[in-house]
C-alpha cells in the first residue's frame, strides 16, 4: 500500500466544540448589525442642545433614506471603531505599560505576599470590603474604564490568595457595576437623566440609596459564595486549569519580602490611586488625566526602583503587548455601534420600542420602560449617551401614561448599568476580562445567574418606586 493510500484511510481526528475567540463573536456582531440596515426602516429624531448635552426632541422622529451597510462597509466598520475609540484603546496602552513597569520591579509579587501573610485566615474580607469601595466609587463617580487599573492589581492578589481570575475580576467588575446600576449620585447617569427630566438633581436620594445598599449586597453575596466553593476545592473553578501557569509564577515569589525600595514603590501605588481618586471627584478627570497619572506613576517606580531609562522603556512596551487584546477590542465594540449610527437605525429602533411601552396596561408601563432601557443599552452602552438618547422620550411618555419622572430616570438606571458587565458592545468590560485574562464565554457561564438575580431585583425596586414612593 504507499504512503498516500494509508493517508487516505487513516481515521481524522475529530476536533471538540472550539469557542469562538472574542475578535470573531464581535466582528459576527458588526455583520449582524450591517444586515439590520437592510430591514429596519431608517429614521432619526432631531437634536437639541441643552445645558450643554446634545438630546434628541420628542415628537420629531421621521423616516430618511435608506444607507444600507455594504460588504465592504462591514470591514471598514473595524477601523472606524478604532478611531472612534482611539482615546480609551490608548489609554489602556498606557495603563498596562505602566503597570509593565510595576511588575518589573517585583514589588507586586513581594507586596502579595506580606499581604497574604497579614490576612491569613481572613482572606475572604477582602470581598466585601474592596466590593463596596468599588460600589461607592460607581455610584458617586461612575467607575468605568477606571476599573482597568484595578483589575490588574486585584486579579493577581487573589489568585496568590488561593481564589482565581473570575473572582479578581468580580470584585471590581461587579461591585462597580452594582454601585453604577443602583447610583444614588452618579452625575453620568442619575445627573443627566434627571437634568433632562427637569428634577432637581440627586432627588430621591433616600431611596435610591436604600436600593444600592440592596443591590450591593447581593452581588457581594454572590461572590462571597462562590469565593467560599472554590477556597474549599480549587478545582471547581471554571478557570482552573487557565490560572496554573498564573499561580506557579506567583509561588515562585512566595517567599520573597518587600525590600527598601519596593516599600516605596507601593507607597507610590497608593499615591496614585489616592490621587485618582481625588482627581474624579473634585476634578472631574477622565482618561487623559488618568493616563497621564498611570505613566508618571510608571516612570516614577522605575526610577526607584535603580532601572536604566531604556529598561523602563522596555517594560512598558512589554506592558501594552500584554493589553493588545483587550485594547484592540474595545475597537471592534465600537465598529458596532458605528454600523447601527451610520444605517442610520438607532432611532428607528427606539421609536419603535417606546411605541410598544405606550401601549402597555398603566400598571406595566414603568417595567415597559426598564425592558426599553436594557435593550437599548446593548447597542448604545455609554450612559450619559444613553440618557440623552432615551430620557427625552421617555420623560413625556411617563407624563402620558401616569409613571412619575423619578421612576423612569429609576428604570433608566437599571436598564443602562446591569448588563454593562455582560455586553460585549461594553468596551471597558471587554478590556477588562482581557486584561484578567478570562474570556467572554467564561465569564457569561460564571455571572449569568448573577445578573438574573439583578433584573428581577431591579424589577422589584421600579414597580415599589411606581406603586408608593414615587
Amino acid at each position: 500500500m504507499s504512503e498516500s493510500d494509508e493517508n487516505e484511510i487513516k481515521p481524522k481526528k475529530k476536533r471538540g466544540f472550539e469557542v469562538p475567540h472574542v475578535y470573531i463573536i464581535l466582528f459576527v456582531l458588526i455583520i449582524i448589525a450591517a444586515a439590520a440596515t437592510y430591514f429596519v426602516p431608517t429614521g432619526e429624531y432631531e437634536r437639541a442642545e441643552v445645558d450643554g448635552q446634545e438630546v434628541v426632541v420628542d415628537g420629531s422622529y421621521s423616516a430618511t433614506e435608506a444607507n444600507p451597510a455594504g460588504a465592504f462597509d462591514i470591514f471598514q466598520a473595524v477601523h472606524v471603531g478604532m478611531v472612534d475609540a482611539a482615546p480609551i484603546i490608548f489609554f489602556i496602552f498606557i495603563i498596562g505599560g505602566a503597570f509593565g513597569i510595576f511588575r518589573a520591579t517585583g514589588a507586586l509579587e513581594s507586596g502579595m505576599n506580606t499581604v497574604a501573610h497579614k490576612m491569613k485566615g481572613n482572606e475572604i474580607l477582602l470581598i466585601p470590603v474592596l466590593m463596596t469601595l468599588f460600589a461607592i466609587g460607581g455610584a458617586i463617580f461612575g467607575l468605568a474604564e477606571e476599573t482597568i487599573p484595578y483589575i490588574m492589581i486585584i486579579v493577581p492578589l487573589v489568585v496568590f490568595l488561593g481564589y482565581d481570575s473570575i473572582m479578581g475580576a468580580a470584585i471590581v467588575l461587579c461591585g462597580a457595576s452594582a454601585g453604577f446600576s443602583a447610583a444614588f449620585m452618579n452625575p453620568f447617569t442619575v445627573g443627566v437623566a434627571q437634568g433632562i427630566a427637569e428634577l432637581p438633581i440627586y432627588s430621591g436620594f433616600f431611596t435610591r440609596l436604600i436600593f444600592w445598599a440592596i443591590f450591593v449586597a447581593v452581588a457581594i453575596v454572590y461572590v462571597m459564595i462562590y469565593a467560599r466553593k472554590i477556597k474549599k476545592d480549587p478545582t471547581k473553578s471554571i478557570m482552573y486549569d487557565e490560572d496554573k501557569e498564573k499561580r506557579k509564577t506567583l509561588e515562585e515569589q512566595e517567599r520573597k519580602h518587600l525590600t527598601g525600595r519596593q516599600m516605596v514603590i507601593i507607597g507610590v501605588l497608593l499615591a496614585t490611586i489616592i490621587t485618582l481618586g481625588y482627581g474624579v471627584v473634585q476634578h472631574g478627570w477622565y482618561i487623559t488625566e488618568i493616563a497621564a497619572l498611570f505613566l508618571l506613576m510608571g516612570v516614577v517606580m522605575g526610577l526607584v526602583s535603580g532601572m536604566r531609562i531604556n529598561s523602563i522603556a522596555e517594560n512598558f512596551v512589554k506592558g501594552c503587548q500584554l493589553m493588545v487584546l483587550g485594547a484592540l477590542v474595545v475597537g471592534f465594540a465600537y465598529g458596532i455601534q458605528a454600523v447601527l449610527s451610520e444605517g442610520n437605525i438607532i432611532d428607528t429602533i427606539l421609536y419603535s420600542m417606546s411605541n410598544a411601552v405606550s401601549i402597555l396596561p398603566a400598571s406595566l408601563t414603568a417595567i415597559g420602560m426598564f425592558i426599553v432601557q436594557s435593550l437599548i443599552n446593548f447597542i448604545v452602552p455609554s450612559g450619559s449617551g444613553q440618557a440623552a438618547l432615551t430620557m427625552p422620550i421617555m420623560v413625556p411618555l411617563s407624563d402620558l401614561v401616569g409613571v412619575a419622572r423619578q421612576t423612569a430616570v429609576l428604570a433608566f438606571q437599571f436598564g443602562d448599568g446591569i448588563s454593562n458587565i455582560v455586553t460585549p458592545t461594553s468596551g471597558y468590560f471587554m478590556a477588562g476580562l482581557a486584561a484578567a485574562g478570562i474570556s467572554w464565554v467564561k465569564w457569561i457561564r460564571w455571572v449569568w445567574p448573577l445578573i438574573l438575580i439583578q433584573y428581577a431585583l431591579g424589577a422589584v425596586f421600579i414597580t415599589i418606586a411606581h406603586l408608593f414612593i414615587f
